[in-house]
């Protein structure tokens, strides 16, 4: 008895003892988890789920991409710049810049181009988008079945902790018997060391089932996308499944599965994508429209203002020495008979815009040029305002668009072969695992039979040892022949949940 005591304490403490090291769970795991609970879990945490969410975003954007290509679009420049003075080349012309100069320019430019194409993109990246948003929809049909999937192997495995610890129970029983008889001389120390291997084996086999059930935990929270807590035993799967006899119609289950597939869908909506992308080809031989408007201004200062004023001073003498030498023309032409005024010019200097000494520009001029260079950055001198409008239409291009039609219907035809076999390989699956959930129906039932007869053997190899009648190693494979009974009762009842979870992946929707 000591020593029987000792052996359920050292399990407890081993099953049980990591628990007994923290008080609460950690952040975001529950102490006790349903189904829902872990299918909500792991819809906010699953890396690989919500990778897929990320591709809503650019699907949605491409939509707004190309509804916003049927509008006009607008670009703006801007722009400042610097110029040493120096002796420059242009055309082969030499031109020298006596003062350094600075520069700014703006532009606003406005085009809009308009073909079949453009109208057509909108709905082909609507049925892109409708794509992506049924592939997220197979991410979340796939992220249900791996967490159910886990979520019942984590139940199957504490099945399988209380089929041990049942067989423990047992083992102490029959250690407890085979003891009480050897001291009354009605057993012999064989049996009573057959009691002991017995039960050692039970507790080996309950402690190793206690770790699978650990670990089954451990690789539920990873499915869930998160990290698995130092007290995890101290957590609790509290969902129920009910075994009930399936009913189902393998051509109602069809049906439903090429309407509610999501991958039969996401097919779909790129076959009409591809469809779409067909007749944008062939729209390549229609003319396309195109208009183009903008304005545009811009400032040049000098920044040395002597040199401007003396190249002005410059172009004034010059004007009057022209003013002086047309005036001696007209003179000696009207000589020896003047005409009054005669067309000469009696003041060249006003004339030129010099002072009374000739020397220097007039006050008014020397304002005005100083105030037209003071022009930068935003005295802009605005360029005339222009449109364009343009036809383009293509003649030879080299097969270029042939080519182009002939991929597009090849990826039509690749699509749709691609929705056919999609819907031929969800008709199998539905019908294989249709036959998978019967199967395990009719196993769970059969083996719901073999447990009780197993227990009834049990039952009866215990009362004969107890009267002497049975021998130690009848009872001993009496147990054994219940655990694995027991054993094989709650695979096949977990074969069945399992089985009915891959026909609800394969439907694309709850059966239950």
């Amino acid at each position: 008895m000591p020593s029987r005591r000792a052996g359920r304490f050292l399990l407890l403490c081993v099953l049980s003892g990591p628990a007994a090291l923290t008080a609460q769970s950690s952040p975001g795991t529950p102490r006790t988890l349903t189904l829902a609970q872990a299918l909500e879990l792991a819809k906010r945490n699953s890396p690989t789920y919500r990778q897929s969410l990320n591709d809503a975003d650019p699907a949605s954007a491409a939509v707004r991409a190309a509804r916003g290509g049927m509008l006009p679009t607008v670009s703006t420049s801007a722009g400042i710049g610097y110029t040493g003075s120096g002796r420059s080349t242009f055309g082969g012309s030499f031109f020298n810049q006596t003062s350094p100069t600075m520069s700014s320019n703006y532009s606003i430019n406005a085009s809009w181009q308009l073909n079949a194409r453009t109208f057509m993109q909108p709905a082909q990246a609507q049925a892109n988008e409708r794509a992506t948003d049924e592939n997220i929809a197979a991410a979340g049909v796939n992220l249900t079945f791996d967490v159910t999937t886990q979520y019942l192997n984590t139940l199957r495995a504490a099945a399988t902790v209380e089929v041990a610890r049942q067989q423990v129970d047992r083992n102490g029983e029959f250690l407890d018997l085979a003891r009480a008889r050897y001291q009354v001389g009605q057993a012999s120390l064989l049996d009573v060391r057959q009691a002991e291997v017995t039960k050692a084996r039970g507790d080996v086999q309950l402690m190793q089932s206690g770790q699978q059930h650990t670990q089954a935990k451990i690789e539920l929270l990873r499915r869930m996308g998160l990290s698995s807590p130092a007290d995890i035993d101290s957590m609790r799967l509290t969902e129920a499944f009910a075994l009930a006899e399936p009913r189902y119609d393998l051509d109602d289950l069809r049906a439903q599965a090429r309407g509610g597939n999501p991958g039969i869908r996401a097919a779909s909506a790129t076959r009409e994508a591809a469809a779409i992308g067909v007749r944008a080809a062939r729209s390549e031989y229609l003319p396309s429209f195109s208009v183009s408007s903008g304005f545009s201004g811009f400032t040049q200062q000098f920044t040395n203002e002597d040199a401007l004023l003396n190249n002005a001073l410059g172009g004034a003498l010059s004007n009057r020495a022209n003013c002086e030498f047309q005036n001696d023309i007209l003179r000696r032409l009207s000589s020896p008979h003047p005409a009054p005024g005669g067309g000469i010019i009696a003041d060249c200097n006003a004339f030129a815009g010099l002072d009374a000494t000739g020397a220097e520009l007039l006050p008014e001029n020397t304002q005005s040029l100083r105030k037209s260079n003071s022009v930068f950055p935003f005295n802009f001198t605005r360029q005339p305002w222009s449109i364009r409008v343009g036809v383009s239409l293509p003649i030879w291009d080299g097969w270029q668009r042939s080519q182009r039609i002939s991929q597009a219907r090849a990826q039509e035809d690749d699509a749709r072969e691609q929705v056919r076999a999609q819907q031929l390989s969800i008709d199998g699956q539905v019908h294989a695992s249709l036959l998978s959930v019967r199967t395990a129906w009719a196993t769970a039932r059969i083996q719901d039979t073999n447990r009780g007869g197993a227990r009834e053997q049990l039952q009866l190899a215990r009362d004969r040892y107890r009267l002497g009648l049975g021998t130690a190693l009848e009872l001993a494979d009496a147990q054994n022949a219940v655990t694995q009974t027991e054993a094989e009762y709650v695979t096949a009842i977990y074969d069945y949940h399992l089985a009915v979870v891959g026909l609800e992946a394969a439907v694309g929707r709850p059966l239950r």
